[in-house]
């Protein structure tokens, strides 16, 4: 049915920030209005927001839902200013995102991923190697978390290490959700932009081996990629590349550490690893509220209400992670789970294009740490962690453990 004027309005702050508890906002959503009228804390006007599992696959799969079809909008959205530029590949649809994530998908093959799996090992273990030279009790984050990603995709990118202190920087100040952090936010897209621009060009003019060079010199036909579609796609790459890898290697490690039954079962069967992680990654709410939105490009029924065409549309992967009709006992931490794909990754055409990559990170870090500290423990009290609640990332701002 179509929206009508008292159709309930929803005012979606999407601001819990209680440790990695489900925000329950969402979970009313899930339950009593799974295709709900929206409100957020930028942009302008009321949006729709999907929930449920199937709704969820049927908006990011149907080419009717457009993300191209929002630029130049001022949609509803988390962040006083939206994250994605205009030229980035998380904002293209079919064929236009088709033919850069050609390209793009070349460096991120299982294949070329499990190539770096033993370059990772050993950057974990030195890693792990200082930590146990510093002794316990340690901060996780500063000893592998903040470090890892970082290094493995500014590796692949061929990023100079004195620089990457500082790309780090502009790339957490871009997630900033305070309204007093938007000039902090357009400064860092600006500088990371002037950045890639720079580094793409010079790549250009002198290639190397790494993945930057080979888009850099990447020919769709008979043309090369636009200088600043080119320069957006290493910032698109950097950011997604190490993000949100980050802070779920310290989620996973705090979720772990504070449900020993399930911990128990890790250590009791190694081999069930990567069937844990995926079942973390499903359970773990990473993140805040939702993402980049849609645009309807003509009237769509979903489930009975009809999305006319120009109208905004959300999705949360968060929420169609806990779906009751998906899984049994969804807000349950269950590491034997046999269950269907998670959207942790995001769903359909935009689906995270370095999942590979981060899986084999977090296979090979996390099994590190816990052949490494079979005795791993937080070092202090759950309720004296720290979190972060200034950026759409869910995170401790430290985590000190002991073993």
């Amino acid at each position: 049915m179509p929206v009508s004027p008292d159709t309930k309005v929803w005012q979606c702050p999407f601001a819990h920030t209680n440790a990695l508890e489900f925000d329950p906002l969402l979970q009313r959503l899930l339950d009593e209005a799974p295709i709900a009228r929206i409100r957020m804390p930028h942009g302008e006007g009321e949006a729709w927001l999907v929930t449920r599992y199937d709704d969820v696959r049927f908006v990011t799969t149907d080419r009717r839902f457009s993300r191209a079809a929002g630029i130049g909008r001022d949609l509803p959205r988390m962040t006083p200013a939206p994250i994605a530029q205009v030229e980035a590949i998380n904002l293209m649809d079919p064929p236009e995102h088709n033919r850069l994530r050609r390209l793009v998908a070349k460096g991120f093959t299982n294949r070329q991923v499990e190539q770096l799996r033993a370059t990772t090992q050993r950057i974990v273990d030195g890693f792990f190697d200082e930590m146990t030279e510093h002794g316990a009790p340690a901060d996780l984050i500063q000893f592998l978390s903040s470090r890892l990603p970082l290094t493995t995709i500014c590796e692949l990118l061929d990023i100079p290490p004195n620089d990457r202190r500082q790309l780090r920087g502009w790339a957490m100040d871009m997630m900033a959700i305070g309204v007093p952090d938007r000039e902090a936010a357009d400064e860092a897209k600006k500088q990371l932009r002037a950045y890639f621009t720079d580094l793409t060009a010079r790549r250009r003019r002198d290639p190397g081996e790494d993945l930057l060079s080979s888009l850099a010199t990447a020919r769709d036909g008979d043309e090369l990629l636009d200088p600043q579609e080119l320069a957006v796609l290493g910032m698109v790459l950097l950011v997604t590349g190490h993000d949100t890898t980050t802070y779920q290697l310290s989620n996973i490690t705090y979720t772990l550490l504070t449900h020993p039954e399930q911990l128990a079962k890790l250590r009791t069967d190694p081999e069930l690893l990567p069937t844990a992680l995926e079942e973390l990654l499903r359970y773990i709410p990473f993140r805040q509220g939702v993402g980049i939105a849609r645009v309807a490009t003509e009237d769509v029924e979903i489930d009975g209400v009809t999305v006319r065409e120009g109208d905004v549309i959300h999705v949360s992967y968060l929420a169609a992670n806990r779906d009751p009709q998906m899984w049994e006992r969804p807000g349950e931490l269950d590491l034997e789970r046999g269950s269907p794909h998670h959207m942790t990754f995001g769903y359909g055409t935009h689906h995270c294009l370095g999942s590979h990559l981060a899986r084999m990170e977090l296979q090979v870090a996390i099994g590190t740490l816990l052949d490494r500290f079979p005795r791993l423990r937080l070092a202090v009290p759950e309720d004296e962690i720290d979190w972060n609640t200034g950026s759409i990332w869910r995170y401790p701002l430290a985590l000190p453990v002991a073993w």
